[in-house]
């Protein structure tokens, strides 16, 4: 029987320290920002996450991307592509961000992460104004015809099961904050984004 990541084993007390998440984010200059980037394989969510990292580094800001790819030759190698296991990865990867950011790092989150409930269990476990969605959002044939990875062209040979977009439906974001659209140029959307997270930094007391 699978074992419910939601259920934590009796013998188990959260031990409280006394340094705060507060008190981290004011040793770095920042207010932590949780930026979670969704949409199709090849939309341009890990181009986007670069470009975005880039910039917040050059204006000071402590960050750290979690791509998605790059997490399952790590922490989640484990995990295929089916719902459940598509689940796991989003609850795996959240938690990561939300230490990040109780460590006063703005993590960068660039997940395909295609169901709308499992995006929301994500946004739950941040302060309110902590989480900020963003769907790249880019036809469907542009991220065929660019498919940086091999993806959709195996896909549609039958070599992989599942993948978001050809065997796997993505439920289009119902909250996210920034709609960017892939088409669009890369320099446009990285404002969009950078400009949301300086939006939300703590004026300097």
């Amino acid at each position: 029987m699978a074992r419910n990541p939601d259920t934590i084993h009796e013998d188990v007390t959260r031990q409280h320290y006394t340094l705060t998440t507060e008190e981290r984010s004011e040793l770095k200059g920042q207010t932590p920002v949780a930026v979670w980037l969704t949409g199709l394989p090849g939309s341009g969510k890990s181009t986007l996450a670069d470009a975005v990292e880039r910039r917040l580094h050059a204006l000071g800001k402590h960050t750290m991307v979690l791509d998605g790819d790059n997490v399952r030759t790590g922490l989640n190698r484990d995990l295929g592509f089916a719902p459940e296991d598509r689940q796991e990865n989003v609850r795996r990867v959240a938690q990561v961000a939300k230490l990040m950011c109780d460590a006063g790092i703005i993590p960068i989150v660039a997940l395909v992460s295609p169901f709308n409930s499992d995006r929301d269990t994500a946004r739950a476990l941040f302060s309110e104004g902590q989480f900020l969605e963003v769907w790249v959002e880019t036809p469907p044939e542009l991220c065929a015809e660019r498919d940086p990875k091999g993806l959709w062209r195996k896909a549609k040979q039958g070599k992989i099961k599942n993948m978001t977009g050809v065997g796997q439906g993505y439920e289009a974001p119902e909250n996210a904050e920034i709609h960017a659209h892939g088409d669009t140029d890369l320099a446009v959307n990285t404002e969009l984004v950078v400009n949301a997270v300086l939006a939300r930094q703590q004026p300097a007391s």
